[in-house]
C-alpha cells in the first residue's frame, strides 16, 4: 500500500517496493492482479487508471515469424466510498479488437469479506487470473491454461470473495452464467465446442451473453507456510444454448471442471505447477447433433522451475526457467468418437525472463512441441516479447 507521506524519498520508495512486491513471480504469497491492485489501495484517489500489454514475435520452425501487439489492456478503477469500489479492464487484441475483460463493483461488507457483481475472471488455475505479463515466465502463456482453463475466461455473475486471516486461507465463490454450446444458424443446429480447443470457442466474454442454467465457481487458497501459496479450484453446471434449440438432445453439455496449482519461492529459485482436469457429460448426444468431436474429459497439467542469475541485492532480476506441460482435450471420449491423438499435445518450454525495471520484462524461449499422433508434425517455435505493467 502507498502512503502519501511529506518525504519524497520515502514516496518513490514506496511505489517502487509495491509494485516489485506485486509483479514479482517470486513473491507468490503478496503477489496480485491488475484488479487486486486498484481494489487494494487507489493510491488515495476515487480514480485510478493503469495499463498492461504484451507485444510479441513468434518464429515456427521453417516459417515466417509473426510480430503482433497481441493484447493492450486499460485498467480503470473508482472508489465511490470506502466499502463500494468499480474495477473495469478494456483489453484491444491485435490492434483490431476490443474486449472488456472485466466490469465488476465490489462491496466490503466487513473486514475481509466482499460481495462482488458483474464480469470477472472465473478463478480456475493461476494465470487465468495473474495473466499480466510480468507475473508469468515464457512469452506465451501456458498452453493448458488455453487449450484447458480456458484464458482469458470470464463471465457474468455475482458473487463473495475474502480470507480467514488466522487460517491463511482465503475464498471466492460465484454464480455465473456458462459456455454456450449450441444456437440455430439458418435452421441448423450450430455447435461452438469441439475436439481440438474443448471449451474454448464457447466463452461468451459477456457479448449478449444467453443464458439458462448458471454455473458455480469457486476456489480455496492457503499461504499459511513461507514462500508457498496453494489453490483448489472448481466450476460445475450446463452449458447454455438458445431458447430455440435448448431442449433438443445434446443442446447442451454438463462440466465438472476441478484444478489444483501451486506456486513457491525461495531466495532467488521459484517453482509453480498447475494440474486441470475436466470431466464433460452427455458429449455423445451433442456430437451427433451438431457434427462435432468434442471429448467426454479435458486434461492438462504443468511443472516450472526458475532460478533468478542475479544477486537479490540487484534491482533488475534475470530468470532462467524451464516448464514442462502436456494438454489433451480428447483425454477420454463418449460413443463412437475415436480418441484424437494429435490433441494430445506436449510442450518443453526454455528461456530467459529479464526483469529490467519493475513492471517492465523482455523474454524469450524456444518450445519443443509435439503431439502423440505419429502422422502429424508440430514445429518447435522460437519466442520473444516485451510486457509492461503499471
Amino acid at each position: 500500500m502507498k502512503k502519501i507521506t511529506f518525504i519524497i524519498t520515502l514516496i518513490i520508495t514506496s511505489i517502487t517496493y509495491a509494485q516489485t512486491a506485486q509483479d514479482s513471480i517470486n513473491n507468490p504469497q503478496n503477489q496480485l492482479n491488475a484488479a487486486q491492485r486498484i481494489l487494494s489501495g487507489n493510491y488515495g484517489k476515487a480514480v485510478t487508471v493503469g495499463a498492461y500489454g504484451e507485444m510479441t514475435y513468434n518464429q515456427p520452425e521453417g516459417q515466417n515469424g509473426e510480430l503482433d501487439i497481441q493484447r493492450m489492456v486499460l485498467l480503470f478503477g473508482y472508489k465511490f466510498n470506502d466499502k463500494t469500489q468499480f474495477v473495469t479492464e478494456i483489453e484491444l487484441e491485435h490492434t483490431v479488437e476490443v474486449f472488456v475483460e472485466q466490469a465488476f463493483v465490489n462491496y466490503n461488507v466487513a473486514n475481509n469479506i466482499s460481495l462482488r457483481g458483474g464480469l470477472m475472471l472465473v478463478p480456475m488455475g493461476i494465470v487465468n487470473e495473474y495473466h499480466e505479463p510480468t507475473t508469468f515466465n515464457g512469452v506465451e502463456r501456458p498452453a493448458v491454461d488455453n487449450a484447458i482453463v480456458p484464458t482469458t475466461w470470464r463471465e457474468m455473475g455475482v458473487g463473495v470473495t475474502g480470507r480467514f486471516p488466522e487460517a491463511s486461507i482465503g475464498y471466492q465463490a460465484y454464480i455465473f452464467n456458462g459456455f454456450k454450446s449450441t444456437e440455430n444458424e439458418d435452421g441448423e443446429v450450430t455447435g461452438f465446442l469441439k475436439g481440438s480447443n474443448g471449451l474454448r470457442s464457447g466463452r461468451q466474454k459477456a457479448i449478449q451473453s444467453t443464458i439458462d442454467s448458471p454455473t458455480f465457481s469457486t476456489k480455496i487458497e492457503y499461504y499459511g507456510l513461507p514462500g508457498l501459496r496453494l489453490g483448489l479450484s472448481g466450476y460445475f453446471g450446463k452449458t447454455q444454448a438458445t431458447d430455440d434449440v435448448e431442449d433438443i438432445d445434446g443442446a447442451n453439455i454438463g462440466i465438472s471442471m476441478v484444478g489444483l496449482d501451486a506456486r513457491y519461492a525461495k531466495k532467488r529459485f521459484t517453482a509453480r505447477g498447475q494440474f486441470i482436469y475436466a470431466s464433460l457429460s452427455d458429449t455423445e448426444d451433442y456430437n451427433t447433433l451438431t457434427n462435432r468431436d468434442l471429448g467426454s474429459a479435458l486434461m492438462g497439467y504443468y511443472a516450472e522451475v526458475a532460478y533468478n542469475l542475479l544477486p537479490l541485492n540487484k534491482a533488475q532480476r534475470l530468470f532462467a526457467f524451464t516448464r514442462y506441460e502436456n494438454y489433451d482435450t480428447h483425454a477420454s471420449t463418449e460413443g463412437g468418437l475415436e480418441v484424437n491423438d494429435a490433441y494430445n499435445r506436449t510442450d518443453i518450454t526454455t528461456g530467459l525472463s529479464y526483469h529490467i525495471a519493475p513492471g517492465v520484462v523482455i523474454k524469450g524461449d524456444y518450445q519443443f512441441r509435439s503431439n502423440n499422433d505419429d502422422n502429424s508434425e508440430v514445429n518447435n517455435r522460437l519466442n520473444f516479447g516485451i510486457g509492461v505493467w503499471f
